[in-house]
């Protein structure tokens, strides 16, 4: 029977996240359901990564088992022509029966969308977080920076997660400054930003310039091979709060080192993370 390996994009507003759940609409359950339809039974799918409710990927991948002859080409034509728009299959081949696009993935990049403008756009509130009042990216890089290697992340786990360890690998945690700016003739366009945070040196509140002009979009990207649960989204409610001026940017290595969930920053909304690439040794 073939064994296929799919490549996933879509938009996760509506569901309650990847993996089957009796409190909602799930994004495996609509994918196996298609699959249903054109296999004529009943056809487990195994994701690479168990995104969260209100979450989106760009580079979701999994695989699955079907009876009929298929070439990937019909597959993904047949699977696109059963799926809901708001889902589809980028790309299809053909793998190796023992391929499981979670135990065999390297690794994994996620991005979160945090959009700093006084006012979000309309076509950007499904895909991006809404923070206002000014951030000082500088800040929230070095920060990020901090977190690059082997640690317990144990203070960023969501509360009550059961794993074996809390030890993760994190290769890439940078902040990109995307350089998109609100520029409909409002006077905020070309404001320029400041925050008072605490001072790097001293620990007394010092005012800081923060971008100009002034960007809307910023973009925080994270690679490594496996996340405890909300722990990227606690890293960018960490990241804000340091952007903020509430912290001084070593508070994230205070928080690492505390182990402790309550020391960290929010969770931030689902809507702003994408999961971009899953990588594969071939």
């Amino acid at each position: 029977m073939p064994h296929f390996r799919i490549l996933l994009a879509y938009d996760g507003t509506d569901y309650v996240g990847w993996q089957r759940q009796a409190n909602g609409v799930s994004i495996q359950e609509v994918i196996e359901d298609a699959l249903a339809g054109l296999d004529g039974r009943a056809v487990a799918v195994a994701g690479a990564g168990r995104t969260d409710s209100g979450v989106h990927a760009l580079g979701q991948v999994a695989a699955f088992t079907i009876e009929r002859a298929l070439a990937p080409d019909a597959v993904l034509r047949a699977l696109n022509a059963r799926l809901p728009d708001d889902i589809r299959v980028m790309a299809a081949e053909d793998v190796p029966p023992a391929f499981h696009p979670r135990f065999d993935a390297r690794a994994k990049t996620y991005r979160y969308r945090i959009w700093n403008g006084e006012v979000i756009s309309p076509f950007e509130r499904r895909y991006a977080w809404h923070v206002a009042g000014p951030l000082d990216a500088d800040a929230m890089r070095a920060a990020a920076a901090l977190i690059v290697g082997t640690h317990d992340f144990a203070a960023f786990q969501a509360a009550g997660s059961d794993v074996a360890s809390t030890v993760r690998d994190v290769s890439v945690s940078r902040i990109s400054d995307c350089g998109l700016r609100i520029d409909w003739g409002l006077a905020t366009a070309d404001r320029e930003c400041s925050a008072i945070r605490p001072s790097r040196a001293s620990g007394r509140p010092e005012r800081v310039e923060g971008r100009k002009p002034l960007s809307a979009l910023l973009e925080y990207e994270v690679t490594g091979p496996g996340f405890l649960r909300h722990m990227v989204r606690t890293i960018v409610g960490t990241l804000v709060e340091i952007g903020r001026g509430k912290h001084p940017v070593n508070w994230m290595a205070d928080v690492l080192a505390s182990r402790d969930r309550a020391a960290a920053g929010p969770t931030a909304p689902g809507a702003g993370l994408f999961l971009v690439r899953v990588d594969y040794l071939a």
